[in-house]
């Protein structure tokens, strides 16, 4: 399978389950906040590593994604032409808070710069 089919296979089911989310209405997922980041889909088609991001824990966003993957499946199947609906299993994406947590340390290190330029600028700049 060329490349570039892969790929619009992994965006058409990564995209489909997230449109599939907001019609799922267990409580762990709709206050968790659950979001489909991507979607991994073997050559194969026979299985889907799906990545998503929660703001609550996500231990009890996976157990309720694989819950509702049933559900899941069968939109799947009625949305893509493929010729084999590929089994789903949930990883927790971690790259959203380890995004944060850059932000965060630049944000530090800005602030840190900032405070020792206006200690220099305080003793007449001769310090460096």
């Amino acid at each position: 399978m060329a490349k570039y089919r892969q790929g619009r296979i992994n965006d058409a089911v990564a995209q489909e389950l997230a449109l599939a989310l907001r019609d799922v209405r267990d409580p762990r997922i709709v206050s968790n906040m659950v979001s489909i980041t991507r979607a991994d889909v073997t050559k194969d088609l026979k299985i889907a590593k799906v990545y998503f991001s929660s703001m609550g824990d996500p231990v009890e966003a996976k157990r309720a994604l694989t819950g509702a993957a049933g559900l899941f499946r069968c939109r799947l199947a009625a949305s893509l032409n493929l010729r084999i609906t590929p089994e789903l299993s949930f990883i927790p994406d971690g790259s959203i808070e380890h995004g944060a947590r850059i932000s965060e340390l630049l944000r530090e290190i800005d602030a840190e710069r900032a405070a020792r330029e206006a200690a220099t600028d305080e003793n007449g700049g001769d310090e460096k």
